[in-house]
């Protein structure tokens, strides 16, 4: 599709200006990229934020913001489960939710500390 685009530019067929081929093309490179993460932050003993929703597929970046505070996010059920580790601050942990379902994440050090994770199909 691309090289189709660039094509028909080439030959004169849609009269813009270069930026907008630019942005165009911009956009269609991004597509292929993928969403962003969603940012889970581990600060003051919670995550932030507490209860979230997502489609299957997509990503939660947990990122350890407190302080000097470890942390150590995971979840374990019958159909999914993942353990980050200890995280040291400043440190950050991807997990793909590849089934759907509603998820509790906890943290191992931190036993009050928990997010509510929405997995749609």
């Amino acid at each position: 599709m691309q090289s189709a685009l660039l094509r028909a530019v080439r030959l004169g067929r849609f009269g813009c200006a270069p930026f907008v081929v630019a942005i165009v093309m911009g956009a269609l490179a991004g597509a292929a990229l993928g969403a962003a993460p969603y940012v889970i932050s581990q600060k003051d003993r919670e995550f932030k934020p507490a209860e979230i929703s997502i489609k299957r597929g997509e990503v939660l970046r947990f990122i350890n913001d407190d302080g000097e505070l470890l942390h150590h996010a995971y979840l374990s059920s019958d159909t999914f489960s993942f353990d980050s580790g200890d995280q040291q601050p400043g440190s950050k942990f991807d997990v793909t939710f590849s089934v759907p379902g509603d998820f509790t994440v906890l943290c191992g050090i931190h036993p009050k500390m928990k997010l509510a994770v929405h997995v749609a199909k």
